[in-house]
C-alpha cells in the first residue's frame, strides 16, 4: 500500500515539475516572426525535421558533418548521448528495491556525409559509456559500466530513413560493489552486434522496426536474434517564455517515445522503455535539453545484469550535441 502511495505521488510530482518548466508557450510556431525580428535563422538539422522535402539538384560531400541523416532513437536505453537519471528499481526476481543513479556519455561523430538536403548517407563513429551507481549505499557505489564503440551507417529519402551499424560492447563490474557482494560472480560479458533499423517519419509521428544478430558473444552461450521496435511522437514546438528575458529565442517540444526489444536468450519476452516529457532548444543551435519521466519494464538492459527482471520509474536529464 506504502508503495503505492509513494509512485503515485512520485508521478504527480514529475508530471507537475515538467508542466511548470514547460512556461507559458506563444500560440505561435516557432518559425512566426515579429515585426523587426532580426535573431539567428535556424539551422538545418536532418535528424529533428518534421518534413523532409527532395531536393532536385547535385549531392554535396561533407567531411565531419555536425548532424546526422537518422534520428537517434530517443527511447532505445542503449543509445549513445550524455544524460543522468534517477531511477527508482524494483528486482522482479527477489522483490529488493533500488535507487539508482544512471549515467551516460557518448556521441554519433559524422566523418563523412553526401546528401542533397537531408536525403543521402552518412558514416559515423559511435562511442558510449553508461554507467549505473547503486544511490542506497555510501558514495554511491559504482555498479556497472558497460563501454561501447560502433560504426553507424545512415540513410535517408524523404521520410524514410535507415541504419546499418557493427558495434562491440564489453561490462565490467564495479570494484566497490564486488566488495560489497563477495557472493557475486563476476564473469567475461562481451557483445559485438550487427543491427539494422528502418523508421518511417509523418510530421509530428515516426515508426521504426529492425533486427539485431550477435557475430561475437562471451559468455558463447547466449542466444544471437534480437528484435526492435517502437514510437516517437513529438508535439509542434513553442516559443517559451521561461527564463526570459536571460535566455532568449528559448523553444519547447513536448515529446513521447516508446522502445520495445525482444531477446531470443529471453524467449523473446519484450523489454519496454517509454519517455515522456519536455525538449528545450534554441533558434540557431543544434542543442538540445529534455526532462524526461521514464518507465522500464523487462530486463536489465546494461552488462552482467542482463538476465535479471526489472521494474523502474524516474527522472532524468538529457542533452544533444
Amino acid at each position: 500500500m506504502g508503495q503505492t502511495v509513494l509512485c503515485d505521488r512520485w508521478i504527480i510530482g514529475a508530471f507537475s515539475l515538467m508542466v511548470l518548466l514547460a512556461g507559458q508557450a506563444h500560440a505561435g510556431h516557432t518559425n512566426h516572426k515579429e515585426p523587426g525580428d532580426s535573431g539567428p535563422k535556424e539551422l538545418l538539422d536532418c535528424r529533428y525535421g518534421q518534413t523532409y522535402e527532395k531536393i532536385d539538384g547535385e549531392a554535396v560531400g561533407e567531411a565531419f558533418p555536425s548532424d546526422d541523416v537518422f534520428r537517434p532513437l530517443l527511447a532505445d536505453p542503449k543509445q549513445p548521448q550524455f544524460f543522468a537519471t534517477w531511477r527508482a528499481t524494483r528486482s522482479r526476481t527477489d522483490r529488493t528495491t533500488s535507487n539508482i543513479g544512471s549515467v551516460a556519455i557518448g556521441e554519433n561523430f559524422g566523418f563523412y556525409t553526401r546528401r542533397e538536403g537531408c536525403n543521402g548517407w552518412q558514416i559515423s563513429l559511435l562511442t558510449g559509456i553508461f554507467a549505473q551507481f547503486d544511490l542506497d549505499e555510501k558514495n554511491a557505489q559504482l555498479i556497472n559500466t558497460d563501454f561501447n564503440v560502433g560504426i553507424p551507417i545512415t540513410w535517408r529519402s524523404g521520410n524514410w530513413s535507415a541504419r546499418l551499424r557493427y558495434y562491440h560492447q564489453s561490462s565490467h563490474i564495479g570494484d566497490e560493489f564486488l566488495a560489497a557482494n563477495p557472493g557475486f560472480k563476476s564473469i567475461t560479458f562481451i557483445l559485438e552486434e550487427v543491427d539494422a533499423i528502418l523508421s518511417y517519419e509523418y510530421k509530428w509521428a515516426r515508426l521504426y522496426g529492425g533486427a539485431a544478430y550477435l557475430v561475437h558473444r562471451e559468455p558463447a552461450t547466449i542466444d544471437r536474434a534480437r528484435l526492435q521496435w517502437g514510437f516517437e511522437l513529438r508535439a509542434p514546438s513553442r516559443r517559451t517564455q521561461i527564463l526570459a528575458p536571460f535566455l532568449d529565442r528559448l523553444i519547447v517540444t513536448p515529446v513521447l517515445s516508446a522502445d520495445f526489444k525482444s531477446a531470443e536468450e529471453h524467449s523473446w519476452i519484450i523489454d519496454t522503455n517509454v519517455l515522456g516529457g519536455f525538449e528545450w532548444s534554441r533558434t540557431g543551435t543544434r542543442r538540445h535539453f529534455r526532462i524526461m519521466a521514464t518507465y522500464f519494464h523487462g530486463y536489465n538492459p546494461y552488462g552482467q545484469f542482463f538476465n535479471q527482471k526489472i521494474e523502474s520509474i524516474g527522472l532524468g536529464a538529457y542533452f544533444t550535441f
